[in-house]
C-alpha cells in the first residue's frame, strides 16, 4: 500500500508514504523538463538563488510564479522541487520534512538548492526554510498570499530573505507574448485585455472571472474565518469596479449593510489586499492617523480582471491607463499616494524621506480638461518644492512650461517608471 493510517480512540490520520512521495517528486520534474519556458520574464534578472536568504516570489494565482520558477530552474543544473499545490500532497505535513529529505536525495543527485511552489499550503513550513538556511542551502519558493507570508516570514526568517513581488504581463512582456510591435494601438489594446497569460491565450472573459471567483475561495475563505463568503465576492466585484476612485470603508459599511460592523468590513478589504486582487492607495499626509482617517483610492491587479468582472468599468479607458500607472509604479516604489488640496494630483512617489515625483495621468490632454490637470500638478509640486511634473496620456507628447515649472506630457509607455 501507498498510505497507512495510524488511529486510535483519540485520533485518527493520514500519512503519506516515501514511496508516494518519491514518485510525486518524479512527475513533477518530469513535467517542468517537458515544460516550454515561455516568454522571459523581467523580473527573472532578479531570482539569483543565495546562501543564507530566501528568494520569497510571491504573487496572485496565475500571473507566472512558477513559469518564472521555471525559468530560473532552467539555468541550474542540479536542484530539488516541490510544487505543495498538487493535490497528492494533501496529506503532507510539516512532520514529514525527513521523509522529504530522504526521498529528495534517493531520487536526484545531491543539490543545495531547493524550489518550492505555493509553500504556504503547509502549515509550518518557515521553519523547514530556516533549517535549510542554516545548513548552508539556498531556497527560492513562492505564494499567493502577501500577508500570510509576510506573518511568517517575520517570526522566523526576519532579515533572512528578499521579496520579489511578481505581476501580470508588463506591457513589453505583452508585446512578446502576443507578437506584437509598440504601437499607440498595442498599447490600448493591452490596456484592455490585461497581462494575464491564460486570458491572452484563450481570450475568454470566463477565464478572468472564474479566476476571481478561485482567488476568493482558495486564497480568502479557505485560509481565514469569513462569516460572509458571499459579501467577500460582491465587495470584490464592487471595488473592482470603482477602480481609481476614492472609497471609505463607512460608505461600504452601508452599501453593505448585512455586515455589522465597520471593522468587519476592513477585515474584508485586507484579505482582498493581501490576495493581491486589489491595492488600496492613500491620501497624502504628514500625519499618519490623518491619513488611515481619510477616504483611500483602490486600483486593480489586472485591467482585464477589471473589465471581466465589472459592467460599468467595460469603456473607461481613462481609468484602465490610470490603473496601469499605478501598478507599473507599485512595482517599483514603496510609498505612494495621491494629492487633494484645492485640486487633485493622482500620484505622489515618496523616497526615503521626500516626494520626488508627482504625476497626472490623462488619457487625452484637451482644451477642456487641460486646466484642471495641470492645476492639480502644480499645486502639488509647489507644495512639494518640484521643478518638473508629469502627465502620462496615452500619446501625447510636449514640454508645458508653466510659472517657472516645466510639466512634461510622455505616453504612459514610454514614461521611465
Amino acid at each position: 500500500m501507498d498510505r497507512f493510517i495510524i488511529s486510535n480512540e483519540h485520533y485518527s490520520y493520514t500519512m503519506i508514504l516515501k514511496s508516494e512521495l518519491r514518485k510525486i517528486l518524479r512527475s513533477q520534474r518530469e513535467a517542468i523538463e517537458r515544460r516550454k519556458p515561455g516568454v522571459t520574464r523581467q523580473d527573472l534578472i532578479r531570482v539569483k538563488p543565495l546562501h543564507n536568504f530566501a528568494i520569497i516570489i510571491s504573487g496572485i494565482r496565475r500571473c507566472g510564479k512558477s513559469t518564472l520558477l521555471v525559468q530560473s530552474m532552467k539555468r541550474e543544473e542540479e536542484f530539488y522541487y516541490l510544487n505543495f499545490e498538487d493535490p497528492r500532497l494533501a496529506d503532507f505535513e510539516i512532520r514529514d520534512i525527513e521523509m522529504l529529505e530522504e526521498a529528495f536525495s534517493e531520487e536526484f543527485h545531491e543539490a543545495d538548492l531547493y524550489y518550492f511552489d505555493e509553500i504556504q499550503n503547509i502549515s509550518g513550513w518557515e521553519s523547514y526554510v530556516r533549517y535549510l538556511l542554516e545548513n548552508e542551502k539556498k531556497v527560492v519558493i513562492t505564494g499567493s498570499n502577501a500577508s500570510l507570508l509576510s506573518r511568517e516570514l517575520g517570526t522566523k526568517l526576519t532579515g533572512r530573505n528578499l521579496r520579489i513581488e511578481l505581476f501580470p504581463f508588463s506591457y513589453h512582456e505583452y508585446l512578446e507574448y502576443m507578437e506584437r510591435e509598440d504601437s499607440a494601438d498595442s498599447f490600448g489594446e493591452y490596456l484592455a485585455s490585461g497581462g494575464f497569460p491564460e486570458y491572452l491565450r484563450t481570450e475568454m472573459d470566463e477565464v478572468l472571472q472564474n479566476l476571481l471567483l478561485d482567488i476568493i475561495a482558495r486564497d480568502i475563505i479557505f485560509r481565514n474565518p469569513v462569516k460572509n463568503p458571499h459579501i467577500v465576492t460582491e465587495i470584490a466585484v464592487y471595488l473592482l469596479g470603482n477602480t481609481s476612485r476614492e472609497f471609505t470603508l463607512s460608505k461600504l459599511q452601508k452599501i453593505f449593510s448585512a455586515i455589522g460592523s465597520v471593522t468587519t468590513i476592513a477585515s474584508y478589504v485586507d484579505l482582498l489586499e493581501d490576495a493581491y486582487i486589489i491595492f488600496t492607495l492613500p491620501r497624502f499626509s504628514y500625519s499618519q492617523k490623518t491619513r488611515q482617517i481619510n477616504p483611500k483610492k483602490v486600483y486593480a491587479i489586472d485591467n482585464g480582471l477589471i473589465r471581466a468582472n465589472s459592467i460599468q468599468f467595460s469603456d473607461d479607458s481613462g481609468r484602465f491607463l490610470e490603473n496601469h500607472v499605478f501598478l507599473e509604479l507599485r512595482k517599483r516604489y514603496r510609498e505612494l499616494f495621491y494629492f487633494r488640496e484645492k485640486g487633485e494630483c493622482d500620484f505622489l512617489v515618496k523616497e526615503k524621506t521626500k516626494i520626488t515625483k508627482a504625476i497626472q495621468v490623462c488619457y487625452e490632454l484637451t482644451t477642456r480638461n487641460k486646466k484642471r490637470e495641470i492645476e492639480g500638478l502644480t499645486e502639488a509640486m509647489e507644495y512639494f518644492g518640484l521643478d518638473v511634473g508629469y502627465i502620462l496620456t496615452l500619446d501625447q507628447e510636449e514640454d508645458i512650461l508653466v510659472a517657472g515649472k516645466r510639466i512634461s506630457v510622455i505616453p504612459a509607455r514610454k514614461f521611465e517608471y
